[in-house]
C-alpha cells in the first residue's frame, strides 16, 4: 500500500499546474455575483481523524494529521487512498503539508521534529529530524520546487525556520543572528497550515500567544524584518491564527482565542502595504475566532472565507462585514478555484461548493 500510495502522489502531483505567483492570470475574469450559501459533501469520514493540514494539487488533494495517517483523494475516480508513517514505534501527529512539481511533505508538531518527503523506494523519506524539548514546528510552504520554508515555535531567541534549496532533499535551521528575536512568550498556532504567506519571493509569518506580529522577508529567508499588529495578544491563546495573501500587497490575518470563541474585537486585520502596516477590519462584529481565512480567487482581493470549529463565514468587501454561510466545523480550508474548495477538521474532510 505505501509504494502504491506513493506512485499515486508522485502521478497526481505530475500532472499538477497551480499559479504559484498569486498574481491574476490571463484566464481570471471579474466576479459578477456575490456567495449566498454553501454546499458541503463529506468525501472522508473517520471519528479518530484530526485534520488541519491538507495541500490542494489540480483537482486532487493530500492530506496529513493525527496518528500518524495521510492520504490522497484523486477527484476524477472519487476515491482515496491513505497510509500510516511510523517512527520508531509512534505515530506523529502532522499539521504542515506542502508540494512541489516532484514530491509531497509532511511534517509532525512536538519532539522530534520529523520533515517527510516522497522518496525513492516507494516510502516516505525523512529528510530532517531536530530533537528539541521546544520544537513544535506549525508550518510549512515552498517558493518554487526547489526551495521552500517551515516554521516553528522558538527553541532559542527566535522563531524555528528551516529553509531547503534542493528541493527538499535537506533543510538547514536559521541561526538566530538573521533573525528577528521573539518576545516572551511569542509562538505560532498549528491551526490550519497557514502561519507562513508566500508572493514571489515575499515571505510573511505570523506569531501569536503574548505577542503576534508579522515577520517578512522580501528575499526567500536570506533577510528579515518584523512588524507589529493590532490583533489581541497577551496571553498564550490569543493573537492571529491564520494568514492570507491575495498579491504582493494585500493580506488578511484572522484568529482571536479559541478558548473564548465569541470574542470578536481585534481579532481581523487587513494590510495594503504587504504587511508593514495593519489595520483592524469588523471590529466587534461576528466572526470571532476562526483557524483559516483565505482569499477566494479572482475576487480582486475583496472577497474572503474564514473557517473555524464555529462554522463558515464570508466577507466580501475585505473583511469590513461578515456572513455566517454555515454552522459546519472545520480547522482548514483551501481552494481549487473560486466556486470550490476542500475543507478538513475534526473527523471528516469535505468537499465544498460555494454559490
Amino acid at each position: 500500500m505505501k509504494k502504491l500510495l506513493y506512485l499515486s502522489i508522485l502521478l497526481i502531483i505530475s500532472c499538477k499546474s497551480e499559479n504559484k505567483s498569486g498574481n491574476p492570470s490571463e484566464e481570471e475574469k471579474d466576479r459578477e455575483t456575490f456567495i449566498a450559501n454553501v454546499h458541503v459533501q463529506t468525501i472522508l469520514e473517520d471519528d479518530s481523524l484530526s485534520v488541519r493540514a491538507i495541500e490542494v494539487i489540480g483537482n486532487n488533494l493530500a492530506f496529513a494529521g493525527n496518528n500518524g495517517v495521510y492520504g490522497l483523494y484523486n477527484a476524477a475516480e472519487g476515491s482515496w487512498k491513505t497510509n500510516v508513517q511510523e517512527y520508531n514505534g509512534t505515530t506523529p501527529e502532522f499539521r504542515a503539508v506542502a508540494s512541489t512539481a516532484n514530491d509531497f511533505f509532511m511534517l509532525s508538531v512536538g519532539n522530534p521534529a520529523l520533515l517527510y518527503k516522497t522518496g525513492e523506494n516507494g516510502q516516505m523519506e525523512l529528510v530532517y529530524k531536530e530533537e528539541n524539548e521546544k520544537v513544535f514546528y506549525d508550518a510549512l510552504a515552498f517558493w518554487n520546487d526547489q526551495e521552500g520554508i517551515a516554521i516553528g515555535d522558538p527553541t532559542d531567541k527566535c522563531l524555528s525556520v528551516i529553509i531547503t534549496r534542493d528541493g527538499g532533499q535537506t533543510w538547514k535551521k536559521l541561526d538566530c543572528s538573521i533573525l528577528p528575536e521573539t518576545e516572551e512568550g511569542e509562538a505560532a498556532f498549528a491551526a490550519s497550515n497557514s502561519n507562513i504567506a508566500i508572493q514571489g519571493n515575499n515571505t510573511w509569518i505570523l506569531s501569536g500567544g503574548m505577542k503576534s506580529r508579522v515577520f517578512y522577508s522580501p528575499n526567500k529567508g536570506k533577510s528579515w524584518e518584523v512588524f507589529d499588529t493590532p490583533l489581541v495578544q497577551g496571553n498564550a491563546t490569543t493573537g492571529g491564527y491564520s494568514m492570507d495573501f491575495y498579491n504582493e500587497s494585500i493580506g488578511i490575518i484572522i484568529g482571536g482565542d479559541y478558548t473564548a470563541p465569541e470574542e470578536n474585537s481585534r481579532n481581523k486585520v487587513i494590510t495594503r502595504d504587504g504587511g508593514r502596516t495593519w489595520k483592524l477590519v469588523g471590529e466587534g462584529k461576528e466572526p470571532g475566532y476562526k483557524s483559516g481565512v483565505r482569499y477566494l480567487p479572482n475576487s480582486g482581493g475583496d472577497e474572503v472565507i474564514a473557517i473555524g470549529f464555529t462554522g463558515i463565514s464570508y466577507s466580501k468587501d475585505a473583511g469590513e462585514s461578515w456572513v455566517k454561510l454555515s454552522d459546519e466545523s472545520f480547522y482548514t480550508l483551501r481552494f481549487v478555484n473560486d466556486s470550490t474548495a476542500y475543507a478538513a477538521g475534526k473527523g471528516r474532510i469535505a468537499m465544498v461548493k460555494f454559490n
